[in-house]
């Protein structure tokens, strides 16, 4: 049975797709997670939180471009910008705890971006979570 962070990554890997103009990624989705084994009540999960991440991606990004600290939104990385989105709609919209969506962010990060990613999009993600707080 895949984990979260199995179904997490896999989410990741639709938004990077999605965003490089693919946006019937959606039609493909069932296909994508059961290569990656991704069954049952975590498809549910991944699901919803790419149908989720997509439905609110202008509100997204808009509070991601607000937490930007002398960072341009449209130069930051596709694999990045994956990774923030989904958990800016964690911490956002899903009301998921901030600990652990940034945990999950920083370890999705040090896996598929470069290394200065996990601070960068913790730091993002950190502000996000504190305006939340308010």
């Amino acid at each position: 049975m895949a984990t979260r962070h199995q179904a997490r990554t896999a989410v990741v890997g639709l938004l990077y797709a999605y965003d490089l103009g693919n946006e019937n990624i959606a039609t493909f989705s069932d296909e994508i997670l059961e290569e990656g084994k991704i069954r049952n009540k975590q498809r549910e999960f991944s699901n919803a939180l790419f149908e989720g991440t997509i439905e609110n991606l202008e509100m997204i990004d808009a509070q991601i471009e607000e937490h930007l600290k002398d960072w341009d939104y449209n130069s930051i990385g596709k694999v990045e910008k994956a990774i923030m989105r989904l958990g800016a709609y964690e911490i956002l919209v899903a009301k998921t705890d901030k600990a652990i969506i940034i945990n999950e962010a920083v370890e999705l990060a040090k896996t598929l971006a470069d290394e200065k990613s996990p601070q960068f999009i913790n730091g993002v993600l950190d502000a996000l979570g504190e305006k939340k707080d308010v």
